[in-house]
């Protein structure tokens, strides 16, 4: 069973993180998207607090849409909203092409390189990360209490990396290293995305205007693969854009989740401004 926190009220929308990263990775717009839906945060496999990853001779993109149709069966969720980012945008266009999403909403996602020499600058980003945190060990946690350290860290991931909390930090490192396993294994098996989505399910592709993992050039790639789609830039942020700008992920997900696809974008005053306790639901 995934490991998952619930919280809201609404239509459901399940958020999916990406490679080596975790649920938590969505705090930051959580209390934007509460009033509107109710969110589902999962941890995918290998990740975070759920178990680890195993293809038991699967494809890498068949075991993750059965652990996740799985996770949707064991929550009662017939057809939710999903979203997410990189990995987690993948594992969402490939939710709405199993038939298994209402809406997607994909920002940055994995998928729209063309060649094993393009998704080369990808594999390189994150091989290097995780040598040099395992090679680090236990000491690669001293990263998250500096603000130096910080910067380091989150450098390819995000464009304001000190707006990262240092016990946010201190998580996202441990969250790391678990996921290293699991990394590698995604890493060689990596494919490009080719299903086709049914022309009833909304997709909104909204790609991170400074995205030094998944580059922006493949936004154009993502344009032609999925032609009926809405297509965005969110400018000023990195591939992982929670953190840079918290007002304009949540207006991407509640308008990529909507029921009206031309709905315009919720006036920045009607996100509320502190944070409530959050509430575990299950894990």
């Amino acid at each position: 069973m995934l490991a998952f926190e619930r919280h809201g009220t609404g239509e459901p929308l399940v958020l999916v993180h990406g490679v080596t990263h975790r649920r938590q990775a969505w705090y930051p717009v959580l209390d934007r998207l509460t009033p509107h839906r109710e969110v589902f945060l999962v941890d995918l496999p290998g990740h975070g607090e759920s178990p680890d990853l195993c293809t038991e001779g699967l494809a890498l993109e068949e075991c993750l849409r059965r652990s996740f149709r799985q996770f949707l069966d064991e929550n009662g969720l017939q057809r939710p909203h999903v979203a997410g980012y990189s990995l987690g945008g993948r594992v969402a266009l490939e939710a709405g092409a199993a038939g298994d999403a209402r809406s997607v909403t994909a920002l940055s996602p994995a998928g729209f390189w063309r060649t094993a020499l393009e998704f080369a600058h990808t594999r390189g980003v994150f091989t290097a990360a995780a040598r040099t945190v395992t090679r680090l060990g236990p000491r690669a946690e001293n990263l998250a209490r500096t603000r130096a350290g910080r910067e380091l860290m989150y450098a390819m991931l995000m464009t304001h990396p000190l707006r990262v909390s240092q016990d946010a930090a201190l998580g996202d490192i441990r969250a790391f290293r678990r996921a290293i396993p699991a990394l590698y294994e995604i890493l060689d098996a990596a494919t490009p995305f080719t299903a086709a989505i049914p022309a009833e399910v909304p997709v909104l592709v909204a790609w991170a205007g400074r995205d030094f993992v998944l580059p922006r050039w493949q936004a154009g790639v993502a344009r032609t693969q999925l032609p009926q789609a809405r297509h965005e830039i969110m400018h000023g942020v990195g591939h992982v854009p929670m953190w840079d700008n918290p007002r304009l992920v949540a207006d991407v997900l509640l308008r990529g989740s909507a029921h009206d696809a031309s709905v315009a974008p919720l006036p920045l005053s009607a996100a509320p401004r502190r944070r409530r306790p959050l509430r575990v639901a299950s894990a």
